[in-house]
């Protein structure tokens, strides 16, 4: 009985192991394709039985990752979509670097996911509509990139979030009423959707009763 307890044990502790490891093969396989003038993935490397003493990345007291911190990095490349299995990642910081590509859609599948910082890059096609399944999320921002289409309606469904900065693309279509009732009846406190082409005009307003929102009015909103 007690050898049989010991192996349930063992092998649970096998698969811990091998999940980290998943881990850093997903990250490692990440930096192959980056470019790093200023070597800030040089700790990067799989001698390493998991990413956690790597720097730039925080794992929780299970050597789990839960965030990645690359903002204002200096790094250029694409972000790929097996980040999608990095399952309790909270956190993710790449703003300021000249990341390009689009968005992955798989990111929608980051069930943890409280913040995404995609702003000031290079970033080119639409914002992915299964964004709005990271039901935690509160901060969103993916402004000043090169991004096209529509705003999903299914960002509505983040109840949750608090700041909404889509500015500074070349975003389309009307401002989804899903998403204005998040101000109604969820959290947003700020909402910017300038210097995009949008249609119609959103006008800033803290009178609504249910929230006070700041909401940045669209500059080239077409009329």
């Amino acid at each position: 009985m007690i050898s049989r307890v010991l192996l349930c044990i063992l092998f649970a502790v096998a698969i811990a192991s091998v999940d980290c490891n998943l881990e850093g093969d997903i990250l490692y396989s990440w930096k192959t394709l980056l470019v790093d003038p200023n070597n800030v993935l040089a700790s990067w490397n799989l001698t390493s039985p998991n990413p956690c003493p790597w720097f730039h990345v925080t794992c929780n007291n299970q050597n789990i990752v839960t965030r990645v911190d690359l903002g204002n990095a200096g790094l250029s490349g694409p972000i790929i979509p097996a980040l999608a299995n990095l399952t309790n990642l909270q956190y993710l910081e790449l703003y300021q670097n000249k990341f390009y590509g689009s968005i992955p859609s798989e990111l929608g599948q980051l069930k943890e996911l409280v913040s995404l910082d995609l702003y000031r890059n290079q970033l080119s096609g639409p914002i992915p509509e299964t964004l709005g399944h990271s039901n935690l999320l509160r901060y969103l921002r993916v402004f000043h990139n090169n991004l096209t289409g529509a705003i999903p309606s299914s960002l509505g469904n983040l109840n949750s979030l608090q700041i909404l900065k889509l500015n500074k693309n070349s975003l389309t279509g009307a401002l989804p009423l899903e998403v204005i009732e998040l101000i109604r009846f969820g959290n947003l406190t700020v909402l910017d959707v300038s210097n995009n082409l949008l249609a119609g005009t959103v006008h800033s307003t803290n009178s609504t009763g249910f929230a006070v929102t700041k909401i940045i009015q669209d500059p080239k909103a077409q009329k």
